[in-house]
């Protein structure tokens, strides 16, 4: 599957953590941690478990960084 997102960092399914509608995939890229926020029914279609390959797809306009000054 090709995508527009330039952003796409091949990672690892270190832990999955589910609520009732969202789940945290915590992913460790290559020892940078990861963590993205999907609900559980993309989950459970992705088959995703803990030592899942995965690419993880970053698509934002914006990054912002803040200092406490």
């Amino acid at each position: 599957m090709a995508l527009s997102a330039r952003n796409q960092i091949p990672a690892r399914v270190t832990s999955i953590k589910a609520g009732e509608a969202i789940a945290n995939v915590h992913l460790d890229a290559n020892g940078v941690s990861l963590v993205a926020s999907i609900t559980v029914e993309a989950v459970q279609q992705l088959g995703l478990t803990e030592g899942t390959s995965v690419t993880a797809v970053i698509k934002a306009s914006d990054v912002m960084v803040a200092t406490g000054d």
